[in-house]
């Protein structure tokens, strides 16, 4: 047995490891494989409300919320090799953020070499996807929406639990999450994210 085409998935065991935020004073501290995890919970109701909201109307995408959520999913993976880069450096001008893609593609076929042959391709199309559809494009759109909504999401816990560390953070991802063009984006900010700052007999609906 090649042992090296064996060890995808325990690699991908290992994003537990890697904690995001790593410029800011943490309360409690976020893991990649924890982040990956609301992410793609996220992405998959957005693309319910999406394709719920536009299911009578002619010509609408609706894209595939299972295949959102993979995405999702994986979209960080490649940090396992990467580490997790901070967001101002990773997006300060296009020559960085030109230079982080090819690293992250590099990243991505590097783990997906710990894989037989016969399921590079499938993994490596989760790992770096070209999003060049329409409807590709907009499942790219609903998961960085997702992962911005689960950023906004963690300095609410934070800004609760007293840290006011990420009061700035909060206010710049809440007015970046306001700009996208997406309805059931704007829902789900309305509808489900207020519950994320209350008390567990508030969001349980009160004790039995």
């Amino acid at each position: 047995m090649d042992d090296n085409k064996y060890g995808f998935f325990a690699m991908l065991d290992r994003m537990q490891y890697i904690n995001r935020w790593g410029l800011m004073r943490n309360s409690s501290f976020e893991n990649i494989k924890e982040h990956s995890f609301d992410v793609a919970v996220i992405a998959h109701a957005l693309c319910l409300i999406n394709n719920n909201l536009n299911k009578d109307k002619e010509g609408a995408l609706l894209p595939d919320p299972y295949k959102v959520q993979a995405w999702a999913l994986y979209h960080d993976c490649t940090e396992i090799i990467t580490g997790d880069l901070p967001t101002p450096i990773k997006y300060r001008n296009e020559t960085i953020k030109n230079a982080y893609r090819e690293v992250e593609d590099w990243a991505a076929r590097k783990l997906t070499g710990l894989l037989p042959e016969e399921m590079q391709s499938e993994y490596y199309d989760l790992l770096a996807p070209k999003f060049k559809t329409e409807e590709e494009i907009l499942c790219k759109r609903l998961v960085k929406a997702a992962d911005r909504i689960s950023a906004y999401i963690k300095c609410i816990t934070e800004i609760q639990s007293g840290n006011k560390e990420f009061t700035s953070a909060s206010e710049t991802i809440k007015k970046s999450i306001d700009a996208i063009d997406i309805e059931a984006v704007r829902i789900f900010m309305d509808k489900f994210v207020p519950a994320y700052g209350m008390t567990l007999d508030e969001i349980s609906g009160g004790k039995e």
